[in-house]
């Protein structure tokens, strides 16, 4: 009785705060130890590691590139021209903690070197991109009428670097820690950009609501 209550309570989303607390900290680890090993067998050559870091990141990289603003075939070749950098770097991967922000920061700096060569170039409505849905924490700082998935073209309207933040820690899910590794900036630096980026986009929401 006392497991089938348990599994009732979880169903229901009503499980004790401890066991969904050992439940996130038994995910984090196994994903830490998988990106381990991941990391490890790569370094190594592993031609299957190498594949499955593919299979588990190109999505993720790929829509990484359509949220800055790229266009779907742009996006297709940047993508493809990270994973050419990951692979020419490998060596530098320390270890498999790291693995995150280190591809996304690979693929970063792909995307700000296409834009300083295309400096004419607009960045693309990404209208129809399905976004996660935002944790609470930002639900609630940006407003229960403004949620990210209603944002999307504002995003794309950000300043390049603001845009950035956005994205990284609300549409890809990276934490505060990893994004700022990412934009090679100290967390509070990125903490206080991601504020102006939440500003902004309350101020073109509310101007656009005004405008209706």
């Amino acid at each position: 009785m006392e497991k089938k209550a348990k599994l009732t309570e979880q169903k229901v989303g009503f499980a004790h705060p401890i066991s969904r607390q050992r439940d996130v900290d038994s995910n984090k680890e196994h994903l830490e130890q998988r990106r381990d090993s991941l990391a490890a067998r790569i370094r190594a050559g592993n031609r299957a590691a190498a594949a499955e870091l593919v299979d588990i990141y190109y999505q993720q990289i790929y829509l990484f590139m359509r949220r800055l603003g790229h266009n779907g075939q742009v996006s297709e070749d940047l993508t493809q021209q990270s994973f050419l950098q990951v692979w020419q770097h490998i060596g530098r991967l320390r270890d498999g903690k790291a693995l995150n922000a280190w591809l996304y920061r690979i693929a970063a700096n792909v995307s700000k070197l296409y834009w300083r060569r295309h400096k004419a170039g607009r960045a693309v409505s990404i209208e129809g991109i399905d976004v996660p849905q935002s944790s609470e924490a930002a639900s609630d700082r940006i407003g229960d009428y403004e949620q990210l998935g209603q944002l999307k073209n504002a995003v794309v309207r950000l300043p390049e670097k603001l845009r950035q933040a956005v994205v990284l820690h609300y549409m890809q899910r990276l934490t505060i820690a990893e994004a700022a590794e990412v934009a090679g900036i100290r967390q509070g630096t990125f903490k206080s950009r991601l504020n102006r980026a939440l500003k902004a986009l309350r101020k073109q929401v509310v101007s656009e609501k005004a405008e209706l």
